[in-house]
């Protein structure tokens, strides 16, 4: 493991986690729960097999996830987050709340999953009537399709389809996610491509986090 060599926290952090595709195969953990290598690489797309075998070599090291043999019908290694690679999630939520400002128009080359799409609302908004009705929103930006369900105070994201949800939103990634996490208003998503049907008024539950400059 390369270090920087200072008896910093920050850095000693950075020895662990500064590495690329490091903290990105630390966010499909999360996201995934445990998983088989495939479905990280499936996750990660870009990476080689190889880096990503020793990334997971070098978080095993770091004992931030650990290697296990899962039962039939698997019957393969899968690998999960320990208690020191978990307690990394409030600073991927940090580092993805700062990073909205930087999503504001997709790279054509860029890619999209729908963990991803499912995950960046379920961060980054809340759920400002936590006594109303629970209500469903179901995300569709091209064929990649998530679900948010809104209720209780929390909004929870999952990637596939809803069986009848109370709002649908389609059309762009930077136009939909742009609405729900408060980048954007109803007008200028629409402007962007997003289409709407159903309740357009769940919306108002929707309360962005708010980042700190």
């Amino acid at each position: 493991m390369r270090s920087y060599d200072q008896y910093c926290s920050i850095a000693k952090a950075l020895d662990v986690v500064g590495d690329r595709w490091t903290l990105l195969i630390v966010r499909e953990l999360l996201l995934q729960g445990p998983c088989r290598f495939t479905d990280l690489k499936n996750g990660l797309p870009g990476i080689a097999a190889n880096l990503l075998s020793n990334r997971l070599r070098e978080l095993e090291q770091a004992e931030l996830i650990v290697r296990e043999d899962a039962p039939p019908p698997v019957a393969t290694a899968l690998y999960r987050l320990t208690d020191a690679g978990s307690a990394l999630e409030p600073a991927l939520k940090a580092l993805g709340l700062w990073g909205i400002r930087y999503m504001a128009t997709p790279r054509p080359e860029d890619t999209l999953r729908a963990q991803w799409l499912a995950y960046a609302p379920a961060w980054f908004v809340t759920d400002g009537e936590p006594h109303a009705p629970a209500v469903t929103i179901q995300l569709d930006c091209a064929e990649v399709y998530a679900v948010l369900e809104v209720g209780e105070g929390r909004v929870e994201g999952r990637a596939g389809t809803a069986d009848a949800p109370d709002l649908v939103l389609g059309g762009p990634p930077q136009a939909v996610l742009g609405l729900l996490t408060g980048v954007i208003d109803f007008a200028t998503a629409t402007a962007l491509g997003m289409t709407s049907r159903g309740r357009r008024g769940v919306l108002d539950r929707l309360r962005p986090v708010t980042a700190t400059h």
